[in-house]
């Protein structure tokens, strides 16, 4: 099922700024030589149809990819307009990083991103953690939405 999340009533969190600075976590725009090294992140940790979704959001200008980064190496990646117009996602975090609120982190920076952009409204395709989501940016479920834009995807023949 796809969520909607209302963009004017996401807001920065200062909070949680604080809180990645304290982790030594930076959330920033992906940059176009990283696009080989964070393909291969995403697809041995989240499998390669994410990865494909992340090469399309790099393909963007301004890349429309967000990376989170500790001590220069990578722990997490949030993406928007990569499966369609207004959708956020894929997005992941190591497993080794999770519980800190990078996840909420990208989730903000990408829906800020869009809100930017001039979009009102943002969709969460195909959701997974909906409580996250439902807590964090008030995303409601969109009725009828199932399956989405994932519809008829292609399968690995193994």
């Amino acid at each position: 099922m796809d969520y909607l999340v209302n963009l004017s009533m996401v807001k920065p969190v200062p909070g949680l700024d604080a809180r990645m600075e304290k982790a030594g976590v930076t959330i920033r725009r992906a940059l176009a030589p990283e696009l080989e090294l964070v393909t291969s992140w995403v697809r041995e940790k989240f499998g390669s149809g994410w990865a494909s979704e992340t090469t399309v959001a790099f393909a963007r200008q301004p890349p429309t990819c967000f990376l989170a980064t500790r001590a220069e190496k990578l722990i997490g990646f949030a993406c928007h307009e990569s499966i369609a117009r207004g959708f956020f996602g894929p997005t992941g975090v190591d497993e080794a990083a999770r519980g800190e609120g990078t996840g909420h982190a990208l989730l903000l920076a990408c829906l800020l991103d869009l809100k930017t952009m001039g979009y009102g409204y943002a969709i969460i395709g195909d959701v997974g953690p909906s409580a996250f989501y439902e807590r964090t940016v008030g995303a409601t479920p969109i009725p009828n939405s199932a399956p989405g834009v994932y519809a008829g995807l292609l399968k690995s023949a193994d």
